[in-house]
Order: structure tokens, then C-alpha cells, then sequence
């Protein structure tokens, strides 16, 4: 959502950095160019205004202006005034020792509250809360459905009532968490297209009648300019505690949501990025400014892989550096990609990998992870687990089987052994480390380096070098501690 924005900016930081000093007039032309970039993306102009002053201020100092390295000073500043535009520190949900706790979400229809209130059903749940859903829209046809059917696919119970009176039902599913053992109540709020006095009201009683520990506004990041009016109500009339942005996946502006924070000095709590239920991730405002201005977010990387990692998946490492590295293996290694949210996904949390993705259009085909999965699954279950059995008959038999062409066979055979060839050394490596810790081990090939095997079809990749960063991704260990030195670079040269 964010690309264009980000893209202006880049471009904005990469002239200021090509000159060895700066004066009050580039300063000053950065900003305009800061503002335009702002204004284009759909911010606020009072929040772009304010934003850019502030920001000014602080880059016309002696301190930025004298110093061996202004241009960097520029985009640290600009990104810790980003920062606080987005609210300085993460906001978390805090619920109080009242059983049950009870959220209740507000917003405009169309702005996604009942997904959000599945999505969010779904977060308490994987902490170990007992969620119970609350349908008090009963304006809109087959609302209720839609949240029975959604809480349905991640096993929380739907409260309908008399599916007539939105705060009888509100106050009756608070006896029903109590009847059932249940510790969360989300109350789905009825919307309308545009605010009404009758929505408010109604949502004003609601309120009153459960006493919720939370309240949270349910926003659409496409709205654009408007959004500031809907805040602003919401936030009168409903004193709102926070705020959920929803479809930030999308292809709009998206400077609304930017403007948020500014204009109510509500907390964005949480952002969704897609319409599955796992895709409601805590709102975290440095790394969101970091992705804006290019800089990636490796923790956010990071923390996917380590949520995907499980005991399995380390006794598979261990496995690895005994016995070598199989099909099966590098077949879990592509899902675990994809799990992740694909190549795409990735790269765009990278540092500069925005930049790399523009370089190929914006696109990225990841149809080769389903050619190398579709050639994996052509195989017996003999040649995954000992792919070096694969002759030339195999390779053309397993070929016709997937509906690809010797050539791509012969490409993943290549992808393989460069990858057992890794695991060879890092097994070697070991053994030679608890061989004895005082004893040296053979000195290889001067200048000779281990080089991680790429992923199929991350060669051709800008910048990518036909190195593979994600290596074992989820399984901890070594790629792990690449990422982190890399997030710690970049703090560095802030």
C-alpha cells in the first residue's frame, strides 16, 4: 500500500545523499518534496503540514547542517518523526482480571469489523484465551452467518440471541461467556456506509450495557481523506481505545492510515494484511516507518520464522547435518517460504528489497515453487529420500510426470546438490568442533568461502546474488543470526 510513498521518499533520501554537504536550500527542497510525497499518498493536510515542520525544525540545525554526515542525519530524523507520527511504541491489548473481558468493535460497513473480530478471536485464541463471539449487527443480511461461518473454521462459538435487539444480545452473550467457561467476549457492532445518528446511539447503549475493557475502531485503509472525519466522530461519541486498520494489503494510497494517530492520539493496535485469520499482527510503529522509508523489517522476518519453527523442525535439522539433505526436505523448505508469505512478502521486508522488486516490475514469479513441488511429488518415495539414485531415465520419467521439461529437473538436481554439498561442510564443521575445541582443523582453499545454495528460482533475483538468505528459515540457527546481524546493522548506521 505504502510502495509509491516509499518509492518518493527513496528517491528524495538518495539526491540528498549524493551531495557531500547540505545547505538551507536542499534542506528546504527535500521537504517539499517530502510534503508532495505526503500529500500524495493521501495524508492528511494538517498532519502533513505539522509533520513536515517539526521535521524541518530539527534539520536545520547546526548539529545536522555541520556534521560529517548530514544526509543520514536527515533520514534518521525523518524516520523518528514518522515514528511518533505513528504513535512512538507498540500499543498492545491490555485486558483487565474481569472475567469475561469484553472488546467491542466499532466502525463503518464495508470497514471489515466482523473479519477483524474473527482475526482477532484467532489471536486471543492461539494465547490460550476461550473467545466467544457476540453478533449484534442484525441490520445487515446474513451478518450473522458470515461470523458464524468465519468463527466456525477456527472453532469459537457465535452468540446470535434473539438476532433482533443488538444490546439485549450484547448483554446476553456476557451471561453466556459466564454460562460456558468462556474468558473474552468480542462484540461485532452493526455499521452503516456513512455516520448516522442512529449507528452511534446505538453503539453508545451497547457500550453502556457491558461495560467493555476495550473498545477498538475498525478502519479501512482505503478510505482515504475521510477517514478523518469518521475518527473524529467515532472517537466523540465512543471515546474508542484503539484502533485496527484493515485491508493494508491493498493497492490504495493509504495515507489515511498514517493520519490516524495524529488526529484522535488513539493507538493504532492492530494492522491486517490479507483475509486469512492469521493475518491480524500487533501494530508496531518503528518497523512500519522502517518499511516506508526502504529500510525494511528483518525482525518482523525474523519473528515469522521462529513462530513457524517447532520441535519437528529442529530434530529435521539435526537430522540433516547426520544424514544430508533430501527432497522432502527442500519441499518443506519452499512451503515454509510460501507459509511465510511468499517470496514476494519477504523480499518487501527486506532492506532495499522494495527497491529490487520494482527492478522486476513490481512482480514476482513464484510459480516455480509449484513446478519444484509438482517435480518433488513426481518422485518415488525412494529417489526423495536418496535423490542421488535420480539417473537420466528417472529425470525424463519424472519430468512427463509433472508436466516440465528435463531442463527444470536437471536445474532442481543442481539446486539440491549444492544444498547436500552445504550440509556436507557444516557436518564436517561440527565434527571437527567436537573433535576437541584446542585442535585446528584443515585450512581450505585461500579465500575459499561456504556460499548458501539459493532457493530454485531466487538466482536471477537483484541483489540476491544467487545466495540464498533464507537457508533453513524457521529452523533456527545460523540464518537467524544473519538476520539479527543485518537489523543490527542497520541500527548501526542510523
Amino acid at each position: 500500500m505504502f510502495n509509491s510513498l516509499s518509492d518518493r521518499l527513496t528517491d528524495t533520501f538518495d539526491r540528498l545523499r549524493g551531495k557531500g554537504k547540505l545547505t538551507e536550500a536542499d534542506i528546504t527542497s527535500a521537504m517539499r518534496d517530502i510534503r508532495m510525497a505526503l500529500l500524495e499518498a493521501d495524508v492528511n493536510f494538517k498532519v502533513v503540514k505539522d509533520f513536515v515542520a517539526r521535521t524541518k525544525e530539527r534539520c536545520m540545525t547546526a548539529e545536522v547542517m555541520e556534521s560529517l554526515s548530514p544526509a543520514q542525519n536527515v533520514v534518521k530524523i525523518v524516520l523518528d518523526e514518522l515514528i511518533e507520527l505513528l504513535g512512538s511504541t507498540e500499543s498492545k491489548l491490555v485486558l483487565s482480571n474481569r472475567i469475561p473481558n469484553v472488546i467491542m468493535l466499532v466502525g463503518l460497513q464495508g470497514s471489515g469489523k466482523t473479519t477483524a473480530a474473527v482475526k482477532l478471536a484467532y489471536v486471543l485464541k492461539k494465547q490460550g484465551k476461550s473467545p466467544l463471539l457476540a453478533a449484534c449487527d442484525v441490520y445487515r443480511p446474513a451478518a450473522a452467518d458470515q461470523l458464524a461461518t468465519l468463527g466456525g473454521e477456527i472453532g469459537v462459538p457465535v452468540f446470535r440471541g434473539d438476532g433482533q435487539n443488538p444490546v439485549e444480545i450484547a448483554r446476553a452473550s456476557i451471561r453466556e461467556a459466564v454460562d460456558h467457561m468462556r474468558d473474552v467476549v468480542i462484540v461485532d457492532t452493526a455499521g452503516r456506509l456513512q455516520i448516522d445518528e442512529q449507528m452511534m446511539q446505538e453503539a453508545v447503549d451497547i457500550k453502556k450495557a457491558v461495560k467493555p475493557d476495550q473498545v477498538l475502531m475498525v478502519v479501512d485503509a482505503m478510505t482515504g481523506q475521510d477517514i478523518v472525519n469518521v475518527v473524529s466522530t467515532f472517537a466523540e461519541r465512543t471515546d474508542f481505545d484503539g484502533v485496527i486498520i484493515s485491508k493494508l494489503d491493498g493497492d490504495a494510497r493509504g495515507g489515511g492510515a498514517l493520519s490516524v494517530r495524529e488526529v484522535t492520539g488513539k493507538p493504532i493496535k492492530f494492522v491486517s494484511m490479507g483475509e486469512k485469520p492469521d493475518s491480524l499482527e500487533v501494530f508496531n510503529p518503528e518497523r512500519m516507518a522502517k518499511r516506508i522509508l526502504g529500510m525494511g523489517d528483518v525482525i518482523g522476518i525474523i519473528e515469522k520464522a521462529q513462530e513457524m519453527a517447532d520441535v519437528e523442525q529442529l530434530e529435521a535439522a539435526e537430522r540433516m547435518l547426520r544424514e544430508g539433505f533430501t527432497m522432502n526436505d527442500m519441499l518443506d523448505q519452499m512451503r515454509a517460504v510460501k507459509k511465510m508469505g511468499g517470496m514476494k512478502g519477504i523480499l518487501g521486508m527486506l532492506p532495499g528489497g522494495q527497491k529490487a522488486l520494482n527492478q522486476m516490475g513490481g512482480n514476482l514469479d513464484e510459480s516455480i515453487f509449484e513446478r519444484n513441488e509438482a517435480m518433488i511429488m513426481s518422485m518415488t518415495k525412494e529417489e526423495r529420500e536418496k535423490p542421488s539414485i535420480i539417473n537420466g531415465q528417472r529425470r525424463a520419467r519424472i519430468a512427463r510426470g509433472s508436466g516440465t521439461t528435463p531442463a527444470d529437473v536437471n536445474n532442481l538436481m543442481k539446486q539440491w546438490g549444492e544444498m547436500n554439498k552445504m550440509m556436507g561442510k557444516m557436518r564436517s564443521m561440527t565434527q571437527q568442533a567436537q573433535a576437541g575445541s584446542g585442535k585446528k582443523g584443515k585450512k581450505g582453499k585461500k579465500g575459499k568461502k561456504m556460499r548458501m545454495p539459493g532457493i530454485p528460482g531466487m538466482g536471477s533475483m537483484p541483489g540476491m546474488g544467487g545466495g540464498n538468505p533464507f537457508g533453513a528459515m524457521g529452523r533456527g540457527g545460523s540464518d537467524m543470526d544473519m538476520l539479527r546481524a543485518m537489523e543490527q546493522q542497520m541500527r548501526n548506521k542510523r
